[in-house]
């Protein structure tokens, strides 16, 4: 039986826990307060939307909460009630966390703290703090997260609030518990425990006990943990908080599964599921749903307990049906162990091909929305994930063999960004006469020599990349691409097309997302480039998409667009700011390729940004060679950018948020320039410029890995260009173009750095 990551979904259970906690760190501001400082003559509309707010809060209807306090907001500022617009601003920060639109609540949470420092509030300054530490813990921003709650401590202890100092206390502990510091943890919840008994706040003591609990049981210190729990428990039937009552039934299940005491675990957690469901706290189902599927698991009922994981998935889905792009992107992170126990499940029952479906509804489902939005508007704003038999139809449809991997965590204790070393990999291929086959990869042989997948295929990527390697290393270069082909490959080589012409369409996952297939080595020497014709794409049904999207842009543009070398924005790091440098190779490269498509190159300052996207849509065929940037801009919304020409009060630079805006119809677009394909790795994939062009309705985007080289780049493009005018598809004319850049370099750096992504035809 595959071990499962228990660990983790623990820790779902400990920042389930401790939303309740912090009493005054996450109950919304009170409008009583809002209302005795105000003219309620003037803005009893605010407020009655303030109120309104606060009961779908306590519901659990965050978004109609927000939509209330976004109203509330609004008549607030017109009469400039600071006090009453800081409340509301902190009020949509707690709702944007609970929604897991985690970026939206810190910037809600900053601006309501800006003003209650502005209106020396110190105690409401120390409030804010804590709320906006809970938040950076949420994304795993733990040092942002200990100096907020730090401060909110110091503030609390000024202002002699032990209420605070006790939220304070306890919220650390979180901090210190997901980063494995567990006598640090102990210590803190003991402190913040001391706090609530003294202050008689009976809630927080209750939920603190919870919290100490999952301390102690990852310290493997069983006794207490059950005495800590049943404490919680008991405490919470007396003040009859059937949230927290919940909460630590699914806890004592949870920490009886961990002592094999099965009969014992299913009660509680079969109790905990009824009370989630009877308060319907949607999130808390889910996650009872996913804890007693998990104990099911183990004990070895896998019947009821794929029942239970896909009862809970359903629910994991239903809560991001009103979210927006950013919110399901966030919220979906949280959700990815329900999604790889679901696969684990059926991967034990030997259903691969049930188990592949699964891994394919729990990756890029944001992407595929956002897609399916753009495609048709007027349709739903959650497309169904794929059948066994659609996946099989794509195969078919693209006479293509796709390539499909899982990653397993172990069942060690990792939270948050620390993520567990990989236990095991999943592949599935699925051919185009339908057959499907799963073939598993133990990682652990990798433990033994202080490595693991993730560190392979970082390390690899680093060595090829110039931006991360201090000098050339061959030899360390050919040795990661080694390892990665013997894992990647080697168990699947049987499975793959003898054809070198025959497409294989690879689905990464996490860290994969990064690796360059292409420059894979087999024993004898070989890159994979060599052997096989290469795409790859975050899902099999951003695959479909972008299929259908070239169907549906045929013929609606006939241009061919061409950019190299703008005239460089200047950039605001640094003082003063500095211009980016000019690349005459790559005006070079644009004005050959343009002659190729019989048209001009754009170039210099008449590839002004504003002039560009006005030609995008109308292009079959887009080729930017330019500078590409990455953590550099990053402040302008998701990672990445590619500069153009600024002009009047337009910086120049092109962000995937404004790509998102545009109606494109090209078959093609390539990004030649450095690290277009990198951005922000999540569940949804790899956030950046490559997912808002195809979201955008490109059919296709060949996006780069690292800094790539002038002088190879564009003889690889030439190459490129001139094999797809051949009728060459794009995946065969990126191939042949690869080869004969090899021949000039056989470096990976010089060639292998460029990615197709999406439809091949």
């Amino acid at each position: 039986m595959v071990k499962i990551n228990y660990q983790l979904i623990l820790k779902l259970i400990s920042i389930f826990a401790s939303v309740l906690m912090p009493v005054l760190a996450t109950v919304p501001f009170v409008t009583s307060q809002a209302i005795a400082q105000s003219q309620v003559t003037a803005k009893t509309k605010a407020d009655e939307f303030l109120q309104q707010g606060l009961k779908q809060y306590q519901l659990n209807q965050f978004v109609p909460a927000i939509q209330s306090w976004q109203q509330a907001l609004i008549v607030y500022r017109e009469f400039k009630d600071r006090r009453g617009e800081a409340q509301t601003l902190g009020n949509l920060g707690l709702a944007y966390r609970n929604t897991g639109e985690y970026s939206k609540a810190i910037n809600y949470q900053q601006q309501a703290l800006t003003i209650f420092q502005e209106l020396k509030d110190r105690q409401s300054e120390g409030q804010l703090l804590g709320n906006l530490g809970n938040a950076y813990l949420a994304i795993g921003e733990y040092d942002q997260a200990i100096k907020s709650q730090q401060q909110s401590l110091t503030i609390a202890r000024e202002t002699k609030d032990r209420l605070g100092e006790g939220v304070a206390l306890g919220s650390l502990g979180m901090v210190y518990a997901e980063l494995g510091k567990y006598p640090q943890a102990v210590e803190s919840y003991l402190q913040s425990l001391a706090i609530a008994r003294e202050t008689k706040d009976r809630e927080s003591e209750a939920s603190t006990l919870n919290n100490l609990g999952s301390a102690y049981q990852s310290q493997n210190n069983n006794s207490k943990a059950l005495e800590a729990y049943q404490q919680s428990l008991t405490l919470a039937r007396e003040i009859k908080n059937r949230s927290i009552e919940q909460t630590a039934l699914s806890s004592l299940g949870l920490a009886y599964e961990s002592l094999s005491d099965y009969p014992k675990a299913i009660e509680y957690q079969q109790q905990s599921l009824k009370i989630a469901q009877e308060i319907s706290d949607r999130r808390a189902e889910a996650l009872a749903l996913n804890n007693f599927g998990h104990t099911l698991f183990v004990s070895g009922n896998l019947v009821e307990a794929e029942n239970k994981l896909r009862l809970a998935v359903k629910v994991l889905d239903s809560l991001r049906q009103e979210l927006d792009d950013q919110g399901k992107v966030s919220i979906f992170d949280t959700q990815l162990a329900t999604y790889n126990l679901l696969q684990q499940i059926l991967v034990a029952q030997n259903k691969p091909e049930a188990s592949l479906v699964a891994s394919e509804q729990g990756r890029a489902r944001a992407f595929v929305d956002l897609m399916e939005t753009k495609l048709r508007p007027n349709s739903a704003s959650q497309i169904a994930p794929l059948t066994i038999a659609q996946i099989k139809q794509i195969a078919k449809q693209q006479k293509a063999t796709l390539v499909e991997y899982s990653i397993v965590p172990d069942d060690f204790l990792h939270q948050g960004k620390l993520k567990a070393p990989e236990l095991e990999l999943l592949i599935w291929v699925v051919k185009p006469t339908g057959d499907v086959a799963l073939r598993r990869v133990n990682l652990k042989s990798l433990w033994q020599q202080k490595t693991s997948l993730q560190k392979i295929a970082t390390n690899t990527r680093d060595a090829i990349d110039p931006a991360t390697s201090n000098s050339a290393n061959p030899a360390a270069v050919s040795k990661g691409l080694k390892q990665l082909h013997k894992l990647l490959i080697q168990p699947i080589a049987d499975e793959l097309p003898k054809d070198p012409n025959a497409r294989i369409v690879f689905v990464p996952q996490d860290f994969l997302l990064l690796v360059p297939f292409t420059a894979l080595q087999d024993n004898d020497g070989k890159y994979l480039i060599e052997q096989h014709t290469i795409v790859s794409v975050p899902a099999i049904q951003v695959l479909d998409l972008t299929n259908q999207q070239r169907q549906r842009s045929q013929g609606l543009a006939k241009d061919i667009l061409v950019v190299g070398n703008p005239t460089m924005p200047k950039m605001k790091v640094g003082d003063p700011p500095h211009e980016l440098s000019p690349l005459p190779g790559s005006e070079e490269e644009a004005n050959k390729i343009a002659s190729l498509f019989q048209t001009k190159a754009i170039t210099g300052d008449r590839a002004t940004k504003l002039d560009i996207i006005k030609e995008m849509p109308r292009a079959r065929v887009i080729h930017l060679a330019t500078h590409g940037l990455l953590d550099e801009v990053k402040q302008l919304g998701v990672p990445g950018a590619i500069a153009l020409a600024p002009s009047g009060n337009d910086n120049g630079f092109l962000t995937p948020s404004e790509i998102l805006n545009l109606q494109l119809n090209a078959e093609l677009v390539v990004l030649s320039a450095c690290q277009t394909g990198r951005g922000e790795i999540t569940g949804d994939g790899v956030i950046g410029l490559s997912r808002s062009l195809l979201s955008a309705g490109a059919a296709s985007a060949i996006v780069s890995l690292w800094e790539v080289p002038d002088d190879t780049t564009t003889t690889l493009m030439l190459e490129f260009y001139r094999n797809f005018q051949g009728q060459a598809d794009k995946a065969q004319a990126l191939r042949q173009a690869m080869l004969k850049t090899m021949q000039q370099s056989s470096d990976p750096t010089d060639w292998a750095g460029f990615t197709l992504i999406g439809e091949a035809d």
